[in-house]
């Protein structure tokens, strides 16, 4: 595949693949506890990230600076980010509001990008998150008031939303020249050393080996730790963290039709409309 082919389906690609996320943590919930699911899995990718790193025979990094900052990247963008997340969705939070809540990172960005980054965020890119917002939230509207949203997991959820706001950040002004396969492995070290003790603190270790648990591990594993996690590294790597972030505005919308498909979750006229209006956000954001 030509380098210029992969830059143009990194996009839709890691949309697609970042919603399943959010369809895994309801997946999971009823078999293992979100921590310990998560810890397993970090410790998972980390093994087979390095393997690939050593087989590759890739240079690991001789800076402690390096390794510092890949890891508070993994910190952010995995371990407090999708623990919140899992957290929320065992505790009852809808797959849809936790795909809103992270949807609403692009609005953060934007508002943290200029002080943070020097980032400009043009008027038209303002306009495409803007748009991509009303439609994120009206893919969810109907869900709000039908007292099916635990105040305490939104919660938990709006503060993982916004550590994968300043991972994204982080990420991209501490961005170095490390290849991203062991970038990605470092990160995982530092999710699973934040993970540990909160598992161990909050946690019994539960975790049921059933035959949906052990597809679910393997697809978080492969599928997002490894295959999204990397197209959005890419992606940080290659553009605007603003532009990047605005991707997320179709998540809600992918999110809620495979929760249609797969757990019957109803999707409404307006959350139609919603999906409409996310991607038209999501065009005017991204056109040059």
């Amino acid at each position: 595949m030509s380098p210029t082919l992969f830059a143009r389906l990194a996009p839709p690609l890691f949309v697609l693949i970042w919603a399943t996320g959010f369809v895994v943590a309801r997946l999971v919930a009823p078999y293992a506890e979100p921590l310990t699911f998560l810890f397993v899995r970090y410790v998972l990718a980390t093994l087979v990230l390095a393997g690939i790193v050593v087989v590759a025979r890739v240079s690991w990094p001789r800076r402690w600076s390096d390794w510092r900052n890949s890891m508070i990247a993994g910190v952010l963008l995995h371990g407090l980010y999708l623990g919140g997340v899992f957290w929320s969705v065992k505790h009852g939070l809808p797959a849809g509001i936790s795909a809103l809540v992270a949807g609403l990172q692009p609005l953060a960005t934007g508002l943290l990008a200029g002080p943070l980054l020097g980032e400009r965020v043009s008027p038209r890119r303002w306009a495409g998150i803007g748009i991509g917002f009303m439609g994120a939230a009206l893919v969810v509207a109907p869900k709000l008031g039908d007292g099916g949203v635990p105040p305490l997991a939104l919660f938990i959820c709006v503060l993982g939303m916004l550590s994968i706001t300043f991972g994204t950040i982080w990420q991209k002004r501490t961005s170095s020249n490390l290849d991203l396969r062991v970038n990605a492995t470092i990160q995982y070290i530092g999710a699973a050393i934040v993970t540990l003790p909160l598992m161990l603190l909050l946690e019994e270790g539960h975790m049921e080996l059933t035959l949906p648990l052990l597809g679910a591990l393997a697809w978080a594993v492969f599928g997002l730790s490894i295959g999204a996690i990397g197209l959005l590294l890419f992606l940080i790597r290659q553009g605007a963290v603003v532009g990047v972030a605005t991707l997320l505005y179709l998540v809600p919308p992918v999110a809620a039709l495979m929760a249609f498909a797969l757990f019957g979750e109803t999707l409404s006229l307006i959350q139609l409309a919603g999906m409409a209006l996310a991607a038209l956000g999501v065009a005017v954001a991204s056109r040059n």
